[in-house]
C-alpha cells in the first residue's frame, strides 16, 4: 500500500513552510549584522545559504518524529497504510536520505565553501583580480579538503565494534536499533565525520549556548540602561576628560615641552574623548528615536518573554540532569555509548512532548520551539562573547558592523553547534526523540483484543516489527555503539554543560544591565561608520 498523501502533506508541508521562513530569517539576520562598508555579494549569499542549511538540519528532526508516530494508532497497532514493512522502510529511508543530504551539504560548507569564501575575501584589495583571489583561496582551501579526506578514510577503515550476538542479553535490550544496524563503509565514514563535527559543536555549546541560556532571560527581565542616564554619565566623563587635558596643558607651556610620558598620556586622553564623543552622539540618537519613545509599551512583553525563557532554561536543565542520572543508573554503560534502552526517571520535557502528540500539531510546534530556543541562545552567546582564537578576540558580532569574515566564522560555529544540538535533543528527550508517541501491543496479547493493560510504550528492547525508531536516533546510537568513545564523550560533556550553565548564570547575575547602545560603539570603528546608524 502506498503512503497516503495526507501523511506526506502533514509531515513535509510544515517542513517546507519552515524552509521558507528559515530562508527569510537567514537573509534578514545576515543583512542586519553584515557591515555596509565591507559587505560583498558573494560572502553575503554564502552566509545566507550556510545559515539556512544549518537551521534546516534541526528542522528535519520534528518531521522524523512525526512520521514514526503517525504510523500507529493509540491502541498500539500499525495503521492500514503502515502495516507493510516495505512502506515503513520507504518512509524512513526518505528521511534518512534527507539527513545524509543535509549532513553532506554541511560537510561541503565546512570543508570547502566557507574556507574558500573566507580566504577569497581576505585577498580583497585594490590591485587583486578575481582570478588571483580565487587561486589564492583555492590553495588555502586544499588544506581543508585534505583534512576532510583524512577524516573520511579514517571513518571508513577504522576498526569498529561488531554487532552483538542475536541471542545475547545485550541484543534483547536494543533489538529495535540493531534490526537496522547494517551500514556501509560510506555511511560509517560520513558518521565519523559528523561525530567529529558534533564533538566540536559540543564544545561550542559549552562555551556559547550555556552562556546564552543563562544571560538571555536575565537581560530581558532587567532590560537596558536608560539612554538619558547614560548620556548624562558620558557627558560627565567628557567634562572630566577635558579637565585632565587642560590640567596637563597648564603644567606644560606647550606641546613641545611635553615629556614622552606626558605626550602618551595626552594622546590617550584624546582617544578617550573621541570615543566618548561618539558614544554621546549615539546616545542622543537613541534617546530621540521613535523606538526609544515607544519602548515602554514593549517593556512588559520583554519581561514576560524573559520569564518564559528562564522557566524553559530551568526545565531543560532539570530534564538533562534527570536523563544523565537515569543513564548513570540504567544505561548499557560506556562501551555502548551510555545508550538508555528505557526511561526510568520522569523527564518533564520528554513526558510533555509525548502526551502533546494527541493534539496535532502541538508537539511539532513545541519541538520546533525548543530547537529554535537552543539556536537563539547559541546566537545570543556568540553575539555577547564574540569569536575568539585562544585568548585573542578575532571578531565581534554587532548590528551592521560585522565584517564578512566574522559572519562566515559565525555561520561555521553555528553549524558545529546545531549538529551538537541534535545530540542534546536526544539527551533531553530520549523517549520522544526515539519513538514519538508510539505504543505497542504486548506479544502475549497480539491475537486478542487489546486492553489498556496490554498496550505499552515503545522501547529499544522491542523488535522493529512492533516499533519504528527515528532515523536520528538510529544514526546516533548505531555509531555510539560502534565507536563508543563518542557516545561516552557526549554523555560526560552534558554534565560539563550543566555545570557551565550554572557558572554562566552566576556571571549573568553579577553583570550590570546592558547599555542602551550595546554593540554600536567600539574603539576600532571609523567615524564614517556612524553615519548610517545615527540616521537609522
Amino acid at each position: 500500500m502506498a503512503i497516503p498523501a495526507a501523511v506526506i502533506a502533514a509531515g513535509w508541508i510544515p517542513f517546507v513552510v519552515v524552509l521558507v521562513l528559515t530562508l527569510l530569517f537567514s537573509g534578514f539576520y545576515v543583512r542586519y549584522f553584515m557591515s555596509k562598508y565591507d559587505s560583498e555579494l558573494s560572502t553575503t549569499l554564502t552566509a545566507i545559504f550556510a545559515l539556512t542549511v544549518t537551521l534546516l538540519t534541526s528542522a528535519l528532526v520534528p518531521v522524523d518524529i512525526f512520521l514514526v508516530s503517525y504510523m500507529k494508532d493509540t491502541d498500539g497497532r500499525f495503521k492500514d497504510w503502515a502495516n507493510s514493512s516495505a512502506v515503513r522502510d520507504e518512509t524512513e529511508n526518505t528521511v534518512l536520505i534527507a539527513y545524509y543530504v543535509l549532513y553532506g551539504i554541511i560537510a561541503f560548507c565546512l570543508f570547502l565553501l566557507l574556507p574558500f569564501m573566507y580566504f577569497f575575501y581576505e585577498e580583497k584589495d585594490e590591485e587583486s583580480t578575481c582570478k588571483s583571489r580565487c587561486c589564492t583561496a583555492s590553495k588555502y582551501s586544499i588544506v581543508c579538503v585534505l583534512i576532510a579526506a583524512t577524516f573520511l578514510l579514517v571513518g571508513a577503515f577504522v576498526p569498529t565494534r561488531s554487532n552483538p550476538n542475536s541471542n545475547s542479553t545485550e541484543w534483547k535490550k536494543i533489538e529495535a536499533l540493531f534490526g537496522d544496524m547494517a551500514s556501509t563503509g560510506i555511511e560509517d565514514a560520513l558518521s565519523f565525520v559528523i561525530s567529529i563535527f558534533s564533538l566540536i559543536g559540543m564544545l561550542g555549546i559549552l562555551f556559547y549556548t550555556a552562556y546564552g541560556m543563562s544571560v538571555l532571560p536575565l537581560d530581558l527581565v532587567r532590560g537596558q540602561e536608560s539612554a538619558k542616564k547614560e548620556r548624562m554619565q558620558t557627558q560627565a566623563e567628557r567634562e572630566e576628560n577635558q579637565r585632565k587635558r587642560q590640567s596637563l596643558r597648564d603644567k606644560y607651556l606647550n606641546r613641545r615641552s611635553f615629556t614622552s610620558r606626558a605626550r602618551r598620556h595626552e594622546d590617550n586622553l584624546v582617544e578617550e574623548d573621541h570615543l566618548l564623543a561618539r558614544r554621546e552622539r549615539h546616545l542622543i540618537a537613541s534617546e530621540n528615536s521613535w523606538f526609544h519613545k515607544c519602548f515602554f509599551l514593549l517593556r512588559p512583553f520583554e519581561i514576560v518573554l524573559g520569564v518564559v525563557f528562564f522557566l524553559l532554561a530551568l526545565l531543560v536543565f532539570i530534564s538533562l540532569l534527570l536523563t544523565n542520572i537515569d543513564k548513570a543508573m540504567h544505561s548499557l554503560g560506556y562501551k555502548s555509548g551510555y545508550a538508555l534502552p528505557e526511561r526510568h526517571l520522569p523527564n518533564p520535557v520528554d513526558i510533555v512532548l509525548v502526551y502533546s502528540q494527541k493534539v496535532f500539531p502541538l508537539d511539532y510546534l513545541m519541538m520546533v520551539g525548543i530547537i529554535a530556543y537552543f539556536v537563539l541562545c547559541s546566537m545570543s552567546g556568540i553575539r555577547r562573547i564574540g569569536i575568539w582564537f585562544l585568548w585573542i578576540r578575532m571578531y565581534r558580532i554587532r548590528p551592521r558592523r560585522t565584517r564578512p569574515q566574522g559572519i562566515l566564522m559565525f555561520c561555521m560555529i553555528l553549524m558545529f553547534i546545531v549538529l551538537a544540538v541534535n545530540i542534546v535533543l536526544y539527551e533531553l528527550t530520549p523517549q520522544y526523540s526515539s519513538f514519538g508517541s508510539q505504543h505497542y501491543v504486548n506479544e502475549t496479547a497480539r491475537n486478542t483484543t487489546a486492553h489498556s493493560g496490554d498496550v505499552k510504550q515503545c522501547t529499544t528492547a522491542v523488535s522493529q516489527d512492533f516499533c519504528v525508531v527515528t532515523r536520528m536516533t538510529l544514526l546516533l546510537v548505531r555509531f555510539f555503539y560502534k565507536m563508543w568513545v563518542f557516545g561516552a564523550a557526549y554523555y560526560w560533556l552534558t554534565w560539563v554543560f550543566l555545570g557551565t550553565f550554572l557558572l554562566g548564570f552566576l556571571i549573568a547575575i553579577i553583570k550590570k544591565r546592558r547599555s542602551a547602545i550595546s554593540g554600536e560603539v567600539d574603539e576600532d570603528d571609523f567615524d564614517e561608520s556612524d553615519d548610517e546608524m545615527i540616521r537609522g
